[in-house]
């Protein structure tokens, strides 16, 4: 695993799966880019750190418990790319439905880029939130 591999691992672990805001400073640089990333509020913003660790704890609070799974990495120049699957308990209100309770799954490949110092600049995300929707869908139409 090279240094990028082990720090991004590192990155989801600590910061996306244990929700560690204080970490972020650790990993990204100054101003990091949403360059594509269809469905996510922050799609196509450069936010600094602070900015980032809003959308951190704000994608985080419907799902506190959520998981992603690395299962596949791979490098080219100066960018990483992984396919996850994620997992995580419907907790809070999300999307205009009432938390449920209900496990919530998803799978994506993400591409992270970044700068010399081995800090993330941004990403490119393709992510099944449709399938996301639709299980908040069905956990709201289901009975009591």
């Amino acid at each position: 695993m090279s240094i990028r591999q082990d720090r991004l691992a590192q990155f989801i672990e600590r910061v996306w799966n244990r929700g560690e805001s204080a970490a972020v400073p650790e990993f990204l640089a100054p101003l990091y880019t949403v360059r594509h990333d269809p469905g996510d509020p922050w799609e196509g913003r450069t936010l600094d750190q602070a900015g980032f660790i809003e959308r951190l704890e704000t994608s985080r609070a419907p799902f506190p418990d959520q998981r992603f799974t690395i299962l596949h990495m791979s490098e080219r120049d100066s960018s990483v790319i992984i396919a996850w699957t994620w997992l995580a308990t419907h907790r809070e209100a999300a999307a205009g439905f009432a938390p449920s309770g209900q496990p919530i799954a998803m799978s994506g490949a993400s591409i992270y880029d970044f700068d010399d110092a081995d800090r993330l600049t941004g990403h490119w995300q393709v992510a099944d939130r449709l399938g996301v929707y639709q299980q908040l869908q069905a956990h709201a139409a289901a009975p009591a």
